[in-house]
């Protein structure tokens, strides 16, 4: 594998190169970088043209100029801007930015895509399957400037109104629940009887949790607290499970069940800890920490299972971690509420200056989640439509496959055979598309980030080709070529590990 990783590095730097090399000289001849000096009306015109083209050797031809910049590449100058100002500074802040926002979106759009898509697929030619198609095809087709400004109109700006007099009345619980129980219901299937049990299951549930949430005013102060800690831990418990040895397995659900009641049980002695002005650290500590107390506990107490029962305790400790630090955060909120003046979802920007001096970690994450909410919504549904249409033929592929006859032949539950047979190589062809994905999605993010106000990647690089500024426009397609470089590499990889007949050499 290190033979093929190097191999393959070597050849991708002079592509790389090469890809430069035709940008710079195709961006250098397209404008004059002098056009607005020679168009102004400054007393000292010819002084101020004298000084860019010292600045940024504009009396060198192109190509040979390429080369004065890749041999100070070489040694870490990243040169300067048309405004003198060192590029290396300019461009960490706005990579920073641009990761920050589509890191996240990427990752829930593979998650939700793939998990629709396999959905769909165990559930070929159901009205579901009928409905996430239409749904898909028409979140493919909308432009995101489009879903930019629903998502500014209806989650923002309606949502920051709900909030100023939160109150569900009876009829929208009633709509809820039944929207709910409707989904619920053509996602899990069965026969008619169970569909019935899980539609009026939910629908209740759901109905019943909102009104408690309503009347005891939870949206203006929201938190978890032991209850619901409990709660949602049961539930990471049944869907894990249910996802990998089923819910008859005792010992697994006693081990997971335990890791879920020990976050419910550190939950007020954390209340001492989870101070506003403890460092970032405390966040993987909390998190990774009871994601390897699952871990151990599993492997300790797992018996012949314990490989399984140990990946089950680690997802439920990591997800039972990850609710105590949002339960935390949520307990700013009402803080953060009247500092925004009731409108806290923000449209513009990626932070509030209010908070820019603020001592308190969980402000400064909550004004992060609320500033990435809507950018994040907006490139995640363009991706959703994709990656579930892939994941959907995949599977649909691979499962009329003869060794996946095999395996049903040989009493294997369907959940081991979709999971632990048909998953992995169904995943081959998505992991493809993500790989190819990415550098679409980081230059795709240049209209999301003008849209929400983000000063990141996509502005520098509106900039710097509107003036010809070549030295950030060169770091801009360094930082996104080197990502579609290593995004392919990680796929090709990936290969192998996701099918054992697939050898890198």
């Amino acid at each position: 594998m290190i033979r093929f990783i190097l191999r393959r590095l070597f050849v991708s730097i002079f592509i790389l190169l090469a890809a430069l090399f035709v940008v710079y000289n195709l961006v250098a001849i397209s404008k004059d970088p002098l056009q607005d000096l020679v168009e102004s009306t400054a007393p000292n015109k010819a002084q101020l043209i004298q000084a860019r083209v010292d600045l940024l050797e504009l009396d060198v031809p192109p190509p040979a100029r390429f080369f004065l910049w890749l041999g100070r590449l070489f040694t870490g100058d990243w040169g300067v801007n048309i405004a003198a100002q060192d590029v290396g500074g300019v461009i960490g802040p706005a990579v920073e930015q641009t990761l920050l926002l589509v890191t996240g979106a990427t990752v829930l759009a593979i998650i939700i895509g793939v998990s629709v898509g396999v959905a769909t697929a165990l559930r070929q030619y159901s009205g579901f399957d009928y409905t996430i198609t239409f749904f898909s095809f028409l979140l493919y087709s909308l432009p995101i400037f489009f879903v930019a400004v629903l998502l500014k109109q209806y989650v923002a700006i309606g949502f920051n109104d709900f909030l100023a007099d939160p109150h569900l009345p009876i009829g929208a619980l009633a709509f809820i629940g039944v929207v709910l129980g409707f989904i619920f219901q053509a996602v899990i299937g069965g026969d008619a009887r169970q569909r019935l049990m899980i539609f009026g299951g939910v629908a209740v549930g759901s109905a019943l949790v909102l009104w408690l949430m309503d009347i005891t005013d939870w949206f203006r102060n929201p938190g978890f607290g032991i209850p619901l800690m409990l709660v949602l831990g049961a539930v990471v418990v049944a869907v894990v499970a249910s996802l990998s040895v089923g819910l008859r397995h005792r010992r697994n659900l006693l081990i997971t069940g335990g890791v879920a009641a020990l976050g419910a049980v550190v939950w007020y002695p954390l209340q001492f800890v989870l101070t506003n002005r403890i460092g970032w650290w405390i966040v993987p500590l909390v998190v990774l920490g009871l994601a390897v107390i699952g871990w151990a506990a599993g492997r300790l107490l797992g018996g012949n299972d314990r490989r399984i029962t140990a990946g089950n305790g680690f997802w439920v400790g990591l997800f039972v971690g990850l609710l105590l630090i949002v339960d935390r955060v949520l307990q700013v909120w009402n803080n953060y509420y009247t500092a925004t003046n009731g409108r806290p979802i923000a449209t513009v920007g990626s932070t509030n200056p209010v908070f820019a001096n603020s001592d308190s970690i969980w402000i400064g994450m909550l004004d992060l989640f609320t500033h990435l909410l809507l950018p994040t919504i907006a490139i995640m549904l363009i991706s959703i439509a994709g990656y579930s249409r892939y994941a959907r033929g995949s599977l649909l592929e691979i499962m009329n496959q003869d060794y996946i006859r095999t395996a049903r032949a040989k009493g294997l539950p369907e959940r081991s055979v979709v999971m632990r047979h048909a998953m992995r190589n169904a995943m081959i062809p998505v992991t493809t598309i993500v790989a190819a994905d990415v550098g679409a999605i980081v230059s795709g993010a240049i209209i999301t980030e003008q849209i929400f106000g983000w000063v990141a990647m996509g502005s520098l690089f509106s900039r710097s080709l509107s003036s010809v500024d070549l030295n950030p426009l060169m770091a801009y397609m360094i930082v996104t070529a080197a990502l579609v470089v290593i995004f392919n590499l990680i796929a090709d990889i990936l290969y192998s590990v996701l099918d054992p007949r697939i050898r890198l050499n």
